[in-house]
Parts: C-alpha cells; sequence; structure tokens
C-alpha cells in the first residue's frame, strides 16, 4: 500500500515561494507516476503538475507554466513542487498523488489511487 504524506504548506504574500514535499513509503518511488492536484473551496480538484516514474518526463497546467517546478528524488521516495511567483488564485489545498505505471492523462484524477491528505496554501494579494 502506497502512503503519501504531504509537507510545507503555509500562507505567503503574492510573488512569494513555497516549496511543497511528499514522502512516499509502501512502493518504490522509482516506479511511481506521481503528480500534485489543488483543489480550491467551491471548485473541481485540478492536476497542477505531474512527473514520469524517472523523472524524465514531467507537465504543467498552463496556469502555473514557467512559475512551478516539479521533480522527483527517488533515493529519498521524495515529490516536490517548487512554486515560485506566487498568485492569489494558486490559493488551495495542494495534494500528491501517485499511480503505480505511467498514465497518458497526467491530470486525469481518477487514474491516481493513491493521495495524501493534503496540504495549505494561501496566498495573499
Amino acid at each position: 500500500q502506497v502512503q503519501l504524506v504531504e509537507s510545507g504548506g503555509g500562507s505567503v504574500q503574492a510573488g512569494g515561494s513555497l516549496r511543497l514535499s511528499c514522502a512516499a513509503s509502501g512502493y518504490i518511488a522509482s516506479r511511481l507516476y506521481m503528480g500534485w492536484f489543488r483543489q480550491a473551496p467551491g471548485k473541481e480538484r485540478e492536476g497542477v503538475a505531474a512527473i514520469d516514474t524517472d523523472g524524465s518526463s514531467t507537465s504543467y497546467a498552463d496556469s502555473v507554466k514557467g512559475r512551478f517546478t516539479i521533480s522527483k528524488d527517488n533515493a529519498k521516495n521524495t515529490l516536490h513542487l517548487q512554486m515560485n511567483n506566487l498568485k492569489p488564485e494558486d490559493t488551495a489545498m495542494y495534494y500528491c498523488a501517485a499511480v503505480r505505471s505511467r498514465v497518458r492523462s497526467p491530470f486525469s484524477k481518477d487514474l491516481y489511487p493513491y493521495w495524501g491528505q493534503g496540504t495549505q496554501v494561501t496566498v495573499s494579494p
């Protein structure tokens, strides 16, 4: 059973930065396709960034391209999301997700069976 635990959320002003981390256990991280999703109050959960099992390929939502960077440290079983130039519209609960195989649609949340509990990111104007 894959377990995911996020950390690193917090409150920042617009233009600031945060780095989220997700510790994976119960499975070899190098065999996990992983992603970050977020959900704002009253909105659907949406994909933000995703990374292939070996870190060779990444995908980003248009809204975060050029500002967010996803990375994976397979030796430490850890996923990261570096968020720069944060905007108030980035405010949401951020979730780490994983699946035991490569996926063709990285932002289809139904393809991910494993989820963390979420970490809150709040960006003030």
